[in-house]
């Protein structure tokens, strides 16, 4: 920290106050927007903490400057609290000044008619989960409850009920929304999420179209996640693949994140990847899966899956590709069935259990017959293969026509 006199710790702090009064005198929410930013790297927010540390007696200029209004201190000092507390890696106290800022933010906010200081809230609601996340960490750290969090979800529900209404400030009830979600998936308490969607979904009030496009990208990326935990492949799809089209192409994290998961739910209903792909967003995690799926080859799957189940287990996505393992057989049967196309067309369609037995035994799997005939049975009533069992001759007739149907962009039939 460079030297700062009083003098210039004073002009610092003095500056910051009448900025902020006139942001909102002026009815300016950008501005106001950046004044309420806590975590960010600002130059502005930089020097401001320096001079909060050297002029200790700062809560006499902020009562010198809100003569006029009480409510305007009780959000600025609470706020410049928070400033101080962050930039010494106090977030605990960070957390709870700001929270006690924001509440009081919220109560000027609801006060307003219309909807100049949208802005604003959307920096109000970003910052209490981001604090609230690094709030926690310090409490686990101590060997104490991480609960502020949950707090933060409380008071974005007040948030969000405050935009949710009538009027020209219920475009800001879908950033509020998001910033619900990564709460509410951070914790683990996704079902929360309902209540939120059918708000939103539902209601009279909203037109979706009229929302931020960016807004309107991450809604769809959450509740498509939702989607793919409930194993809802199709809605899934059309969501994740509505928040690709509608993301900007220069935030690749953005992109990444995404693909993340609608990757697996491309698999899932028959939909592979092309390897360029993978390659260009660093999803290298899903090669040997797409690789398993062209080749029929469950042990690559099976390997895939062991090598990266940390990283799949943590995305929620293990159990959407552990069941690839139909479409690999069906994989691995289609190839049986196009070698003996080959040797002898007129016995193609008849193929013995005691093959499919040895070719998985070539992979390193050991199955049985009677094992390999529930596997088929399986694949048959799936609608994955067409054809019956001559049981006696341990024999799967396979239809002339058609006899691997594909999924067509729907997923395996339950």
């Amino acid at each position: 920290m460079a030297y700062v006199s009083m003098g210039e710790a004073h002009r610092r702090i003095t500056d910051f106050l009448s900025r902020f009064s006139d942001a909102i005198s002026s009815q300016d929410g950008a501005a106001l927007r950046s004044l309420l930013a806590v975590s960010s790297n600002s130059s502005l927010l930089l020097s401001l903490a320096d001079a909060l540390n050297i002029f200790q007696d700062w809560a006499r200029l902020v009562k010198q400057a809100d003569r006029n209004s009480q409510q305007l201190g009780e959000i600025l000092v609470p706020h410049l609290r928070c400033i101080q507390s962050f930039r010494i890696g106090r977030f605990v106290e960070a957390y709870v000044a700001f929270e006690k800022s924001a509440n009081a933010f919220l109560q000027e906010f609801r006060n307003w008619e219309t909807a100049w200081a949208v802005e604003a809230v959307y920096m109000v609601a970003h910052e209490i989960r981001v604090l609230a996340e690094l709030a926690d960490k310090e409490l686990s750290s101590m060997g104490k409850n991480p609960e502020k969090l949950q707090g933060a979800g409380s008071f974005l529900m007040k948030v969000f009920g405050s935009l949710a209404g009538k009027g020209p400030k219920r475009v800001g009830a879908l950033y509020v929304t998001c910033q619900l979600f990564k709460v509410y998936f951070k914790l683990g308490t996704v079902h929360l999420c309902r209540s939120v969607i059918r708000s939103i979904e539902t209601a009279k009030i909203f037109d979706f179209e009229e929302f931020p496009s960016s807004d309107k990208a991450t809604y769809m990326y959450y509740t498509g996640r939702l989607e793919v935990y409930n194993e809802n492949f199709v809605a899934a799809d059309q969501k994740l693949t509505y928040a690709l089209m509608h993301c900007n192409s220069r935030y690749e994290a953005n992109l990444r994140m995404i693909l993340k998961y609608l990757i697996p739910v491309k698999l899932s209903i028959g939909i592979l990847p092309k390897m360029t792909l993978l390659e260009k967003y660093n999803l290298i995690e899903y090669t040997d899966v797409v690789k398993a799926l062209k080749s029929g080859d469950l042990r690559l799957l099976r390997r895939a899956l062991q090598e990266h189940e940390d990283q799949f287990l943590r995305t929620g996505v293990y159990l959407v590709l552990e069941k690839l393992e139909l479409q690999v057989y069906q994989r691995l049967v289609k190839k049986i069935h196009m070698i003996q196309k080959q040797k002898d067309p007129s016995k193609a369609h008849q193929i013995k259990l005691d093959l499919i037995v040895k070719a998985l035994k070539w992979l390193e799997v050991d199955m049985d017959v009677d094992e390999v005939e529930c596997i088929m049975a399986i694949l048959i009533y799936k609608n994955l293969m067409k054809g019956y069992f001559a049981h006696k001759s341990k024999v799967v007739v396979l239809s002339k026509q058609d006899p691997f149907p594909k999924l067509k962009g729907k997923p395996v039939s339950s």
